[in-house]
């Protein structure tokens, strides 16, 4: 009967907990058909949502795309409207005006000669003193003040192919054309050509307008072979830069040959000019410029005067402002049956400065002029030396006082030689476009 109870009551219990087991299990399952049904409701509104961004972007992509459309299509239509109507615009002279720039440049002078005295100057064995003829002094000539000059400077872009320049002096007796030429813009293999009335490149100084001159008074060597004007002349002229990694130019030019100092035969174009020139940078701030040139041509005698010249710039740069620079030129002419003698002139000088720029505004400078080889019986003494102090209150300002003592000149109402002390102050005023100036 025992046996039967405990039996009984086993059965029972293994029954309940069962029941138990199963109940909890369908609990379990119930929460999660919940749980699936509440993420898949989430993941119908996340699709809902990502339908109708992509129908939002679309809509807007295409709106744009309309958008541009319109817009190029009024753009064409204003294109050819404007089209159709540009017969009908006026003619805008401004935009083919020049580039146009006036120069102003003017002195006061003291010197320890009268004017008519000091006009009758020659350099022996280079020039001669004819009482019949003006000696030509083009800049500080009078004691006193002096209206050197108005440069009117015109250029203009012709083209695609040529720039066109004119510069004109204007002084109060005369009218000048100083320059007036063509410049090629787009030639080949690094050729330029120039055709017209132009400066000669030779050398360094030669090609400068006498604003551009570091001092106001021309090198006494240039004077002395070439006069007051320098090598200024019709012609053409052809540059080539080599295509190398250092700058090498080298030109030529074909000129009338007016100059009647050292040429001038002029029954056809008679004058021929060569140089190469080349720049290094010694450092990151110290340039050097070398040149050499050569000038062969028929002077007044029907016989030919060759001139060879050499020239050599150094420039050091100690700030942003301030620089040092040395220059110097030499010329050598050979001049056959010199003044309608047998004789060959074999005549040679130099220039050298050194110029130092303290900031933008203040400039010192000394030079040393020396016709150091002559005729056998003239003087080769012929020497001067100038020191300049130039103030520029701004760029296109600038005043320059200077003091020259020259030992070259013997004047032609006594034909003595004697020294001339002169002091200057010059000024110049640049406006309008001008273009910059080589160092």
């Amino acid at each position: 009967m025992t046996k039967k109870i405990i039996l009984l009551s086993l059965a029972t219990s293994v029954s309940l907990f069962a029941q138990s087991e199963l109940e909890a299990l369908q609990a379990q399952l119930t929460q999660q058909m919940r749980t699936t049904q509440a993420l898949q409701k989430r993941v119908a509104e996340l699709e809902k949502k990502e339908r109708a961004r992509k129908k939002a972007a679309k809509a807007q992509k295409d709106q744009a795309a309309e958008k541009k459309e319109e817009e190029s299509q009024a753009l064409a239509v204003a294109q050819e409207s404007q089209e159709t109507e540009a017969p009908a615009v006026t003619f805008d002279q401004k935009s083919f005006l020049p580039d146009i720039a006036l120069i102003l440049d003017g002195s006061a002078v003291g010197r320890n000669m009268d004017n008519s005295t000091y006009e009758s100057f020659y350099i022996p064995g280079f020039s001669t003193y004819d009482a019949s003829k003006e000696t030509e002094i083009p800049f500080n000539k009078n004691r006193g003040f002096n209206f050197n000059y108005a440069e009117l400077a015109l250029h203009s872009t012709v083209g695609p192919y040529f720039d066109a320049d004119a510069i004109f002096h204007l002084k109060s007796d005369s009218f000048e054309i100083e320059e007036a030429y063509i410049t090629s813009r787009s030639m080949p293999y690094g050729l330029r050509a120039k055709a017209g009335k132009f400066r000669s490149e030779f050398g360094r100084i030669n090609a400068m307008h006498q604003h551009a001159w570091t001092f106001t008074s021309q090198p006494l060597v240039f004077n002395a072979l070439f006069g007051s004007e320098g090598i200024n002349d019709a012609g053409l002229q052809i540059q080539w830069v080599l295509p190398t990694d250092t700058y090498i130019m080298a030109g030529a030019e074909a000129l009338q040959g007016d100059n009647d100092v050292s040429f001038g035969d002029t029954e056809k174009n008679n004058l021929y000019i060569g140089y190469l020139k080349s720049s290094i940078d010694l450092t990151d701030a110290t340039t050097l410029l070398a040149g050499a040139s050569i000038l062969h041509g028929k002077n007044t005698e029907n016989k030919y005067t060759d001139i060879y010249g050499a020239d050599l710039t150094v420039k050091s740069a100690l700030s942003s402002y301030s620089s040092l620079m040395w220059q110097s030129e030499m010329l050598y002419r050979d001049y056959r049956h010199y003044r309608g003698t047998a004789d060959d002139a074999k005549q040679a000088g130099y220039y050298t400065q050194l110029v130092y720029q303290y900031n933008q505004n203040w400039t010192a400078g000394i030079r040393y002029d020396s016709l150091f080889k002559n005729l056998d019986d003239q003087p080769d003494d012929l020497d001067g030396y100038s020191a300049l102090l130039e103030y520029k209150p701004f760029e296109f300002t600038k005043f320059r006082l200077q003091y020259t003592y020259d030992k070259s000149k013997t004047f032609g109402f006594d034909n003595q030689r004697k020294n001339v002390s002169t002091i200057m102050l010059d000024f110049t005023i640049e406006a309008g476009a001008h273009g910059a100036h080589a160092f």
